[in-house]
């Protein structure tokens, strides 16, 4: 899961994924593709939206996305197109451009749609972003667990 800053979005759908997914048999994770935040935990409003459906993710450290990431997962989810840009510039060849994917395409068929980033809003952002992942992080279990 890659977002800008991995405090707001990306931690979201670390934390709903590894809710829907058995954590014996999938490794999930977050970065972002900026160096801001390296080793802060979530947003507190995420982590309050988070705590609001029974999710903790105040645990979680922030990084950075690195080339390495291709190796050591299988999807590689982004949160927006700038995301993509990004991500896709670190890969070396078809193999890794082929792991990354826009994360609401799971619900909205190859239409690119970019989750909002709720950074410089109020709280209401902040639900609004995890009902997306929710939705979309459901779709990815469903996909990956049959």
């Amino acid at each position: 899961m890659v977002c800008l800053g991995n405090i707001c979005r990306s931690p979201l759908a670390e934390g709903i994924l590894r809710s829907k997914l058995p954590q014996d048999k999938f490794i999930i994770d977050s970065a972002g593709t900026g160096d801001y935040h390296i080793g802060n935990p979530p947003d507190p409003r995420s982590v309050k939206v988070a705590n609001k459906y029974g999710l903790d993710i105040s645990t979680q450290k922030g990084r950075q996305f690195s080339v390495s990431d291709f190796d050591n997962f299988d999807y590689i989810y982004v949160m927006d197109s700038s995301n993509y840009q990004n991500v896709i510039r670190l890969a070396r060849n078809n193999q890794d451009e082929a792991k990354v994917k826009m994360i609401l395409n799971e619900i909205y068929k190859n239409q690119d749609h970019d989750v909002p980033d709720p950074y410089t809003g109020g709280i209401q952002g902040f639900e609004s972003t995890y009902k997306l992942l929710d939705e979309a992080c459901q779709e990815i279990a469903t996909k990956l667990h049959m």
